[in-house]
């Protein structure tokens, strides 16, 4: 299973941007997903999460600003990103809990996207 994100770039502040994770490969069923980000020298933190149902809930200091969402079809999640602030530059990353068709049936994994900057300029 591969989670592919996009979407990252640079934007003004009071600027949006819309990130994008879509995941592929063996995928019996995808349960939660959701978007973490990172600043140098810290850990990853959680911005937002949704399961399947599309229950959602959202870090304290984003909450009004970001909105996540998600299409069970096509196995994508969705951050939409809107009155961006400086201190929102971060490496960005998606994540799910995945029920993968294994060897010797069903199996359940986590998975991390590979990342995408969001940097905002003040």
């Amino acid at each position: 299973v591969q989670l592919q994100a996009s979407g990252g770039g640079l934007v003004q502040a009071g600027g949006s941007l819309r990130l994008s994770c879509a995941a592929s490969g063996s995928i019996f069923r995808i349960n939660g997903m959701g978007w973490y980000r990172q600043f140098p020298g810290k850990q990853r933190e959680l911005v937002a999460g949704i399961t399947r149902g599309g229950t959602t809930n959202y870090a304290d200091s984003v909450k009004g600003r970001f909105t996540i969402s998600r299409d069970n079809g096509k196995n994508t999640v969705l951050l939409q990103m809107n009155n961006l602030e400086p201190e929102d530059t971060a490496v960005y990353f998606c994540n799910a809990d995945v029920v993968i068709h294994g060897d010797s049936g069903l199996a359940y994994n986590n998975y991390w996207g590979q990342g995408t900057k969001v940097t905002v300029s003040s």
